[in-house]
Order: C-alpha cells, then structure tokens, then sequence
C-alpha cells in the first residue's frame, strides 16, 4: 500500500510546491521588473511622492471647484465594487439620475450621460472628454479661472487610446487643477 501512496503524496507536494510557491515567486518577480507601476496598483503621486490614489480606480471629489466622476453605486468604495443592478424602469433608478443630474446643471444644456450614469464596476476613473468639458463654467466660476485655460487643461489630459474613444482621467485632471495659480 505505501508503494501507491507514496508516489502520490511525493507528487503532492511537488506539485503544490511548484504551482502554489514557485510559479508565483516567479510571476511575481517577472510583473515587478517588467510592469513596476501596474504591478503596485499604478499608483498617483504628488510633486512631494504623496500617494494620491490610482490611475485605476476613481475617487469621489466634493465642491464644486473640482471636475466630478462618474457616480459610484458603491459610493467609490472599492470592496463593493458593483453596479446598482436596479433596471431602467426602476423608480429609484429615475430618481436618483433626476438627483444627479440637478447637481450637475448648468444653464440649460443637457446634463452628459457619463456625469449621471454608473459604470459597469462604479469605479470607473475616466470620463468622456465631452462630459469634462460641460463642468467647466462651474469650475471656472467657483474658481475665478479663465474656462479657455481649463479647456487647455482637459484637451492637455485628453488620452486617446488607439482603439477606443478618447477618455479623460478625473484624478489627474484635478491634479492639474490643484496646481493651477489661483
């Protein structure tokens, strides 16, 4: 009988050494060479080296003299990470856009989708470039600003990807801002 166990529990343990510890050094090691940033969460830093928060992931931001994200279902909390799943005829649904959207009016142009709709993982760090530049005349009312320099600001953020539409990070857009001279 050990003759049969035993090459079983050999092949257990080498197998559970290879692919539970040694496959996972290795990647490890390969990613933090090779993909430094990504590896450690493609963190944001200030001119001081402060962690300001990720490239990946979006940030709430309060006041009116910043550019807003998108909403988050999960209130930008990363371990609730998820959609509201409520349908689109869902009274609470309609009224939490209306909400939104009454935050975010300004004049009478219509309020852009991307400022009043959730992503998919309600973490999504971009917006269209188009929904940026609708809260420029808040930003540059609350702020004293010339908008023609925060229009400079958000085409200067504007990535565009090569497939894809252009897309425009809030994090580093209000980085930027912070920086501008008031």
């Amino acid at each position: 009988m050990f003759k049969q166990l035993r090459p079983a529990i050999v092949s257990l343990v080498l197998l559970g050494l290879l692919t539970g510890e040694a496959y996972p050094l290795v990647v490890t090691a390969i990613s933090q060479v090779a993909f430094h940033d990504q590896a450690n969460g493609s963190l944001v830093r200030d001119q001081n080296g402060n962690v300001r928060g990720s490239a990946l992931i979006a940030q709430k931001f309060d006041g009116a003299q910043w550019f807003h994200s998108r909403p988050s279902a999960g209130d930008f909390a990363t371990i609730s990470s998820s959609a509201s799943n409520l349908a689109p005829g869902n009274p609470a649904l309609a009224e939490r856009i209306a909400k939104d959207a009454a935050t975010q009016q300004v004049g009478n142009q219509p309020v852009p989708l991307a400022l009043v709709t959730t992503s998919g993982s309600g973490l999504d760090p971009q917006l269209p470039p188009e929904a940026a530049l609708y809260q420029v005349p808040r930003i540059a009312l609350e702020r004293g600003v010339p908008a023609a320099s925060l229009m400079k600001l958000v085409e200067d953020h504007t990535e565009r990807p090569l497939i894809g539409p252009a897309v425009v990070n809030v994090l580093a857009l209000n980085m930027a801002l912070a920086s501008l001279p008031r």
